[in-house]
């Protein structure tokens, strides 16, 4: 099930960012939405401090000064996407703020933001092997989740959706989008 929130006056996105708390399936819903779409994919856990990863790999929550280097780099790779060559960018996006800083580097971006509950997403945490995130960071994640629901050019889906469906679900919604 999907749900479209407040209806935006926007064009349609060039830019999508998959976001959502660790274990929600980013990674694997932007490779899918980014292959389905012919898009150019950016994981976003790739731009993090060397000082970011140590503390998420002890288990110690990233602060916004934390975070602030990591969001301009996103929002700089976002700012060079066009309709030549789409970009979707994985980033959780947690609070408000970053969503906007995001915003404000590319006026045509969309978010998908996948939502699950906090029993499951602990639990994929814990079974994914050779990843950065402790499991004792998820409580965190969702501590800090600002609903994006309310806000303008958001698609909310179930996380629990088969990939390939929620890569139909996205294009979907972009084909509703003024061109």
């Amino acid at each position: 099930m999907t749900k479209s929130s407040v209806e935006s006056p926007h064009r349609r996105p060039v830019a999508l960012v998959v976001m959502g708390v660790s274990g929600c399936g980013k990674s694997s819903a932007g490779e899918a939405i980014a292959l389905h779409l012919g898009w150019h994919l950016v994981e976003g856990d790739s731009y993090h401090a060397a000082e970011s990863v140590a503390k998420m790999q002890a288990g110690i929550a990233l602060t916004d000064a934390d975070r602030a280097g990591w969001l301009q780099r996103l929002a700089q790779l976002l700012a060079e996407a066009d309709d030549g060559q789409g970009v979707v960018l994985t980033c959780s996006a947690l609070k408000r703020q970053y969503r906007e800083l995001l915003r404000a580097s590319q006026s045509r971006l969309g978010f998908v933001f996948l939502d699950l509950s906090y029993d499951t997403a602990l639990a994929r945490v814990q079974q994914r092997a050779g990843h950065f995130f402790s499991p004792e960071l998820v409580a965190n994640q969702f501590a800090t989740l600002e609903d994006p629901r309310d806000e303008a050019q958001v698609l909310t889906v179930d996380a629990d959706t088969p990939l390939d469906r929620i890569a139909r679900q996205v294009q979907q919604w972009l084909d509703a989008q003024q061109p």
